[in-house]
């Protein structure tokens, strides 16, 4: 018998990378400003009805790559070894995302992932919806920090510090890669960075 549901889903997919694909493409060529989302739904061969189904705003046409990493800080709290502390688990992680070369870390030199980069940086809407993303990754941590056992306020202090860093991380490493520098070589600086930082924030938020 056929996997209705996973067919579906697949399909669910494939529509939605398809009309992200046809407005990143407009987006670049055009300026976000100077498309509008009439003209991405012609290009993706859908209805605006079926591309706000999936993208309730135009932002969110290109920021859904920032939205799909939006709780990615409180799963890594909630999936820590056992006897691993909030903290040493982001740690790892983030580390981990910078010798995988995860855009989420900003060391990613793909053509794609700058062109990206440089398109929601030049673009104030953009950048406005992306704080909002950052927010609700604030709250998604507090509340997983809040699980561990960090009392409320220090949880919600810690992950207003924590996103802090991982965002500045991130940013000072795509700045580099974006102005030339390979990020295989930017390795070895940004691992120096996100130690530096880590050891930073382990005193300031008083646990580990």
């Amino acid at each position: 018998m056929t996997d209705e549901p996973g067919l579906r889903e697949r399909k669910k997919l494939r529509t939605r990378a398809a009309i992200s694909t046809a407005a990143i493409e407009l987006f670049l060529e055009r300026g976000f400003d100077a498309v509008g989302v009439a003209e991405v739904a012609r290009a993706a061969e859908v209805s605006k009805r079926t591309l706000f189904a999936y993208f309730p705003t135009k932002e969110d046409l290109v920021l859904h790559r920032f939205a799909d990493h939006e709780t990615d800080a409180a799963d890594v709290v909630r999936a820590r070894r056992a006897g691993q502390g909030p903290l040493a688990a982001l740690r790892e992680a983030f580390l981990r995302g910078l010798e995988a070369g995860e855009p989420v870390t900003g060391l990613s030199d793909a053509p794609a992932v700058l062109a990206v980069f440089r398109l929601v940086t030049r673009t104030p809407a953009l950048v406005a919806r992306l704080a909002e993303f950052a927010g609700a990754g604030e709250t998604a941590l507090a509340a997983a920090l809040g699980e561990a056992g960090v009392p409320a306020l220090d949880a919600s202090l810690a992950a207003a510090q924590i996103v802090a860093v991982r965002r500045t991380l991130a940013t000072a490493n795509m700045d580099a890669v974006a102005a030339g520098a390979p990020a295989a070589r930017r390795l070895t600086e940004a691992r120096a960075a996100a130690e530096r930082a880590f050891t930073l924030l382990s005193s300031g938020v008083g646990f580990a």
